[in-house]
């Protein structure tokens, strides 16, 4: 059957969707020697040349399905070259020979936590779409009073420049003097959107950090800047959620919570 090229794409780890429809409209991707379009589709025949190297869709396919938590420390940017030379969450991630870690959404600079990182593009494109309705918790430390009827309002949703915006869930977990930390459960990603939700009732977040993507929580052993591969159980669950098909490892990789990494950056 044939499949959208930007998907064919995605899946085999070269970025989402949308960065594929990007590189398509620029002309980095020939189909059976001609410049793709937007649009096109292509089947297990076909040929797909990258920057012009080769991929065949049959090897898109067999792509392993694999997915990194990272503990992303502050200061760190979610993008992959940074023209002022910061740190970015993928220095330290373990190279890749055939594709490249795709980010499953991403985190402000000023926000620390767990960061998924796949070679399945489709997955990322699948889970950060807000269709998917994937729960991400944060702790969160609040500067200021903050009252029943706040809480209720964050609740009910508060327009924003971007739309309407809501916690689905808010619980008080600790504090004392004038900071407070509290656990909140978004539905989606939006730029700043835990920031600007609690600034919107008059207080002021001190310290952000996500602890919880889907079913994944970041383990406390797994200390900032430090990364583990997801367990093939761990991973399955993540494709449920998406919708996807999973592929287990022929050969079950064994102590992947074991094996943290620390890379210097070059």
């Amino acid at each position: 059957m044939d499949e959208k090229l930007q998907k064919v794409l995605a899946r085999a780890g070269y970025g989402s969707r949308r960065e594929m429809e990007t590189w398509i409209k620029a002309g980095r991707i020939k189909v059976n020697g001609t410049v793709a379009t937007l649009g096109d589709r292509v089947g297990r025949d076909d040929t797909i040349h990258v920057d012009g190297k080769k991929l065949s869709v049959q090897e898109a396919k067999e792509v392993s399905q694999r997915v990194l938590l990272y503990n992303k420390p502050l200061g760190e940017i979610c993008t992959r070259d940074d023209p002022e030379n910061r740190k970015t969450v993928f220095d330290k991630l373990p190279p890749l020979k055939h594709s490249r870690w795709v980010a499953i959404g991403r985190l402000d600079i000023n926000t620390s936590g767990l960061l998924l990182f796949t070679t399945d593009g489709e997955l990322a494109n699948k889970l950060m779409h807000p269709s998917t309705q994937v729960e991400r918790e944060y702790a969160v430390r609040v500067l200021g009073d903050v009252t029943p009827e706040m809480v209720q309002s964050m609740h009910d949703g508060v327009m924003l420049e971007d739309g309407i915006a809501r916690f689905t869930d808010i619980q008080y977990f600790a504090g004392e003097g004038a900071n407070h930390w509290y656990h909140v459960v978004l539905l989606e990603g939006r730029n700043r959107e835990v920031r600007r939700l609690w600034e919107s009732q008059g207080v002021k977040v001190s310290r952000l950090k996500r602890v919880r993507f889907g079913s994944v929580f970041i383990p406390s052993h797994i200390k900032a800047g430090r990364f583990c591969e997801l367990s093939p159980k761990e991973t399955k669950d993540l494709y449920r959620l998406a919708g996807l098909k999973y592929f287990p490892p022929r050969k079950p990789a064994s102590g992947s919570r074991k094996k943290l990494g620390k890379r210097k950056r070059p």
